[in-house]
């Protein structure tokens, strides 16, 4: 019902937009756009504050202000502001030879200087930044040369130019921004060396990004990003129809529902774009919990969940059905491991082994005791929501009463740190994050994995090596080391894999060179422009 409702809603907005206004808001907005220069971009989400080195920001506005030493391309780790780089043989040492002639755009000088107070700023915040373990492994930064730069470690850390090469922390903003030799309580500007200025924010409105005239390298074709803040994918999906927008960008929730972006698809007037699969959608169970402690309820849970209809109803397929945590196409995470298919027969039968028995009013009890729990998510994230009503039908199934609690998103990550929770959302990080970064952390209290795997007999046993993992240099070792953890989730029955997720773009068929970075959590705005008419 919640599908037909949302393909009706949608259908019934873009039929009232045609009869009252046909194209004539797209010749508009195409003849408002001065030589094609300016790109408008929708989002519910206001950029907030852009400091590189903390996490308040939009990723996307982060990314094209300031830069990192290395940039992680689909062909492995590439030059950024760094031109080459050497590291010993030991593993701990890496020397960093800047480019020269770069600026920050406040004018202060990009140097070894400059990267060392960033560096310092971010490792001295390392209350912050802990879930990045290259943070810890950092033990001294030297300035060589105004232009060598010397980071070292204190073990040997396999992913260092991956982590380094992240959106956020390892970014450099201007010495000149820091506010008493940190960036760590804000910062008073945001100069960088990126492509684009933030040169005007209101506040929930709009964000204006302006072409750094002074930028190192290849100048982007678009002048202008206006990054505009909308209350609702509605709205932004009737700017869109109205010729306001030129592009919509991200994953499910972030952007518009599977229905509309079917919608979109089947219309002539816009370009639609897939990425590969960038990252995992899972269900994270609780093992910690009274009922969820128990692994036969935890498999049962497993055959219970309908993939299928998450994947092809849900997600209009656009999403593939998930077998394990990660894709077999994730470096390291091709374990060999089985996948559990549908079968609501073998979900009661573990339940009846385990003394749950199914009574009149449709749901099992033991001792007394009703099979019900409780699962959370961002209240943000409509498609969460919908989600969960299909699995909350599943369960029904087989006699467990699913509760669904939609909770604002600071509240969300609150409950994550304290563990109150039976089942939550989870999701990889997609490259370059997996699967180092995302497994690096679980060890990380703040993060519900870690919560959840607290109930695991061999949980300690995990963290450990996880913690010596991230440090082995032997590539066979350490190819070994990710299947014994990945196994070991998997046959523990932590996540419910259910699709691995994908980044979608809409925009008008003006707009060319839209595509994707390796991360899901930029947009390469700097390599779209506008076709000559």
């Amino acid at each position: 019902m919640h599908k037909r409702i949302c393909i009706l809603s949608f259908i019934l907005v873009f039929s009232l937009l045609s009869a009252c206004s046909s194209s004539k808001g797209g010749e508009n907005r195409k003849a408002e756009r001065v030589s094609n220069d300016e790109l408008v971009f929708a989002s519910t989400k206001d950029i907030r504050d852009i400091n590189p080195h903390l996490y308040a920001g939009e990723m996307p506005a982060q990314n094209i202000v300031f830069e990192s030493l290395v940039i992680n391309t689909p062909e492995g780790v590439k030059p950024g502001l760094a031109e080459s780089w050497e590291i010993s043989e030991e593993g701990t040492l890496y020397t960093f030879h800047l480019r020269t002639g770069v600026t920050f755009t406040d004018g202060e000088p990009f140097n070894a200087e400059s990267v060392k107070i960033n560096i310092d700023s971010v490792v001295g915040n390392i209350e912050k930044n802990s879930w990045l373990n290259l943070v810890a492994e950092i033990k001294d930064t030297t300035v060589i040369d105004e232009n060598t730069f010397q980071l070292t470690l204190k073990n040997p850390y396999y992913p260092t130019l991956e982590e380094l090469g992240l959106t956020r922390p390892f970014r450099f903003i201007s010495p000149k921004s820091f506010i008493g030799g940190t960036t760590a309580n804000g910062v008073k500007g945001y100069a960088g060396t990126g492509p684009y200025v933030l040169t005007e924010h209101k506040q929930d409105q709009y964000a204006i990004f302006t072409l750094n005239e002074n930028y190192w390298g290849e100048k982007p074709r678009i002048k202008t990003i206006k990054w505009r803040v909308m209350p609702n994918h509605q709205t932004i999906l009737l700017a869109l129809e109205k010729g306001e927008v030129d592009l919509l960008f991200g994953s499910d929730g972030d952007m518009v529902d599977s229905d509309s972006f079917k919608s979109l698809m089947d219309q002539d007037k816009y370009s639609t774009v897939i990425s590969h699969p960038v990252g995992s959608r899972a269900i994270v169970i609780n093992t910690n919990r009274s009922v969820t402690k128990d692994p036969k309820i935890r498999e049962a849970f497993m055959y219970a969940i309908h993939k299928e209809v998450i994947a092809d109803g849900i997600m209009n397929g656009t999403e593939k059905v998930a077998d394990t945590l990660l894709s077999p196409s994730v470096p390291y995470a091709n374990a060999g491991l089985k996948g559990v298919s549908y079968n609501e027969e073998k979900a009661s039968a573990l339940l009846i082994e385990e003394g749950w028995m199914l009574q009149s009013d449709g749901y099992r009890y033991k001792d007394g005791k009703k099979l019900e729990l409780t699962i959370y998510y961002n209240s943000d994230n409509a498609q969460e929501r919908t989600i969960s009503e299909s699995m909350q039908n599943d369960l029904k199934q087989i006699g467990v009463e699913l509760h669904i609690v939609g909770e604002e998103k600071q509240a969300y990550f609150d409950r994550q740190k304290t563990g109150e929770f039976d089942l939550m959302y989870s999701l990889s990080w997609g490259l370059p994050y997996d699967p180092q970064t995302y497994v690096s952390s679980w060890r990380v209290p703040s993060h519900a994995d870690y919560q959840a795997q607290l109930g695991l007999e061999k949980k300690e046993w995990l963290d450990k090596t996880i913690t010596d993992l991230m440090i082995e240099q032997n590539e066979e070792i350490r190819k070994e080391m990710y299947k014994e953890i990945l196994t070991y989730i998997h046959n523990e029955n932590v996540y419910i894999p259910l699709t691995y997720s994908v980044t979608k773009a809409v925009h008008l068929k003006a707009l060319q060179g839209v595509g994707f970075n390796v991360s899901q959590y930029e947009i390469p705005f700097e390599k779209m422009y506008f076709e000559a008419q």
